[in-house]
């Protein structure tokens, strides 16, 4: 996902260009993160992935019954798709060392937030079994 900021013409392929070609500090995550040409892009308008987007349809013609959310803002952008998630009966996983805020103290708040009351699984990404998450997603109804 990815916040337009406001601006509608927003174009994902300059945008990746730019972070892959422009010596952006970011350019080594955007390396690694580059999508590949059959993954789904859903621009978000404001703060949650859910809101005014095609996320929702889109998880239940996938038939998504658990998201991983990372990113930027812990305490606000994945806070926000998080409470939407949970609204919609997905199983949330949110490991707690792949999101980040400007103020530590708000990351951890917000993260011990979304495991107490959204039940998110906030264990740090190494201790994953994404194997059994696959496995979880094939058995659930």
């Amino acid at each position: 996902m990815n916040d337009n900021f406001g601006r509608w013409p927003s174009d994902f392929a300059k945008l990746l260009a730019h972070c892959l070609d422009d010596g952006v500090r970011g350019q080594p995550l955007a390396a690694q993160l580059r999508p590949e040409p059959d993954d789904y892009f859903v621009l978000k308008p404001k703060h949650s992935g859910f809101y005014a987007t095609t996320l929702d349809l889109l998880l239940r013609h996938l038939r998504v019954r658990t998201v991983i959310l990372t990113g930027l803002t812990g305490d606000i952008c994945v806070l926000f798709t998080a409470n939407d998630a949970y609204m919609r009966d997905v199983r949330l996983v949110v490991p707690a060392d792949c999101v980040a805020s400007q103020d530590p103290d708000e990351n951890r708040h917000a993260l011990r937030h979304m495991q107490r009351v959204l039940k998110a699984d906030i264990r740090p990404s190494t201790a994953l079994n994404l194997h059994a998450l696959q496995a979880k997603r094939s058995n659930d109804p």
